[in-house]
């Protein structure tokens, strides 16, 4: 398949980069820092998302969303990173998504998506219990019992799970991992919210013997591994897909920065060290867009996503728009320290992207063992 939108693609990314940038810019997100937002999100914004059909992307039309595939999703989260747009995209839109059509039953479609598809229902995923990313590491478990099972553990760094209504939980069931549909309401969970760098939150789930009916089971028992692994592997591309448009907007806001801000009374932009740096990063940022389009069209196609193209996604990614992020602060000089200034604010959302779901440390190494070195 060719490396370029279609004309469907192309209008949704217009509709989306005009949505955003008059209803979402980066003052947007000042306005929720200082008022102290504990949701770190909007949920008027959200339901404005929901009306423009964004959480509905990736649910299947027989429960009343767009069927439109992975690739509408990415364009959406690339422009969302252009304004770093605080909402549950990442979260319930994709990974939320991805895990009930990937092993739900189609009563537990039918009882989520569509108020997903509405913006009324927020999920998230609950993975992770250490301090880096090992999804395959679980102590976490799951209990077999008279009605179903007994949920005990804790897991760490849930993407907004301090607004969830609906945990998908990984947890260890005898001879191997399974994936539980676990309500925020259920007796036993607590959760402890807590701020990130770039002004979202998430938070610690601790489950307590928490009660859960069989049917609350996602995918086959002791299954969960593959779905688990496949989930991850959508939501870092997706990942990848925003920080894509970060690297691009701080790209090109550094870019007019250099055009006219002038020393010696000529624009910095004609110092040949700096054009030097800049055209550099244009070519690395040139050759991301064409790695997430790729990775996003594998992942819309027939076969299984290729857990080595993932990976090599998320890495490259993350080195990119950490290099974009750290070098429009160094050529904006002092002024790009300042809070007044909306540069930092690329640099950290970058950080939280780049160590969600593995940073490039893990799938550099996740890449080389699959390569078999």
């Amino acid at each position: 398949m060719a490396l370029v939108l279609n004309e469907e693609q192309v209008m949704l990314k217009d509709a989306a980069r005009n949505f955003l940038r008059e209803r979402a810019p980066i003052s947007h997100l000042r306005e929720l820092r200082d008022s102290g937002n504990t949701d770190g999100f909007s949920r008027e914004l959200w339901a404005e998302m929901a009306d423009m059909g964004w959480p509905a992307i990736l649910v299947p039309e027989e429960h009343g969303g767009l069927g439109y595939g992975y690739t509408g999703m990415g364009i959406v989260l690339e422009e969302s990173g252009r304004t770093l747009t605080p909402s549950p995209l990442l979260s319930t839109a994709l990974a939320g998504v991805s895990a009930l059509t990937a092993a739900g039953t189609s009563e537990q479609c039918a009882e989520l998506l569509p108020s997903v598809v509405t913006g009324e229902t927020l999920l998230t995923l609950a993975c992770d219990e250490h301090s880096i990313h090992q999804p395959e590491r679980s102590e976490t478990r799951a209990e077999a019992s008279d009605s179903g099972f007994r949920l005990s553990g804790r897991k760490t760094a849930v993407l907004d799970g301090h607004v969830a209504d609906t945990f998908i939980v990984s947890a260890l069931t005898g001879s191997g991992l399974s994936l539980f549909l676990v309500p925020a309401t259920a007796e036993g969970v607590s959760v402890e919210r807590y701020p990130v760098l770039d002004t979202h939150a998430a938070a610690n789930v601790t489950f307590d013997r928490v009660l859960l009916p069989a049917s609350s089971l996602l995918g086959d028992l002791n299954g969960g591994q593959a779905v688990l692994d496949k989930v991850l592997d959508a939501v870092r591309i997706g990942a990848s897909a925003e920080l894509l448009g970060l690297a691009q907007e701080v790209f090109e806001r550094t870019l007019g920065y250099l055009k006219e801000r002038k020393q010696f009374g000529v624009p910095i932009g004609s110092f040949q060290a700096l054009q030097h740096r800049a055209a550099h990063l244009f070519g690395e940022i040139e050759m991301c867009k064409s790695l997430v389009l790729k990775a996003l069209q594998v992942l819309d196609g027939p076969g299984e996503i290729d857990p080595q193209l993932a990976s090599m996604t998320k890495a490259k990614l993350s080195e990119t728009a950490h290099k974009a992020a750290t070098e429009a602060i160094q050529m904006h000089g002092g002024i790009g320290m300042t809070d007044d200034f909306d540069i930092g604010f690329f640099l950290k959302r970058a950080r939280i992207l780049e160590s969600i779901y593995g940073d490039r440390y893990f799938h550099l190494d996740r890449f080389a063992r699959q390569r078999g070195y």
